[in-house]
């Protein structure tokens, strides 16, 4: 059965994407943990990072680079921390977290933010 992520990859679920190449794909995470929260996944469905063939991880990697940058210029916060935790869906992906201040990136994500949330960082994001 395909993951959320897969789907999501598809068009089969719809998603705030905010990058795509051949190999990669970034979007808005529906419960953030802060304003631009973006995942970014490899479009081959693998259930852990460093299961990836290299040229696929780099890709990902590759991408983490640009979303960070993005982020960093949009949103302008302190950092972007980055984790791989990867329990909830067995797809590999990187988060990316907007963060403002020291501290340990706890993934307590939020509610689901509204569609209208979404939208809003969504054009931030892609403007």
């Amino acid at each position: 059965m395909s993951s959320i992520f897969t789907k999501i990859i598809q068009r089969e679920i719809p998603a705030h994407i905010v990058y795509e190449d051949e190999m990669t794909l970034a979007f808005l995470d529906i419960r953030p943990v802060s304003e631009g929260h973006l995942l970014v996944v490899p479009k081959l469905e693998v259930d852990e990072l460093q299961d990836l063939e290299p040229d696929m991880y780099q890709a990902v990697m590759t991408t983490v680079h640009k979303m960070a940058r993005l982020l960093k210029e949009k949103l302008n916060p302190k950092r972007v921390g980055l984790v791989v935790y990867g329990f909830d869906v067995p797809h590999a992906h990187v988060h990316l977290i907007p963060m403002e201040g020291p501290g340990k990136i706890q993934l307590q994500h939020t509610e689901k933010v509204t569609e209208a949330e979404l939208i809003s960082t969504h054009q931030v994001l892609t403007s």
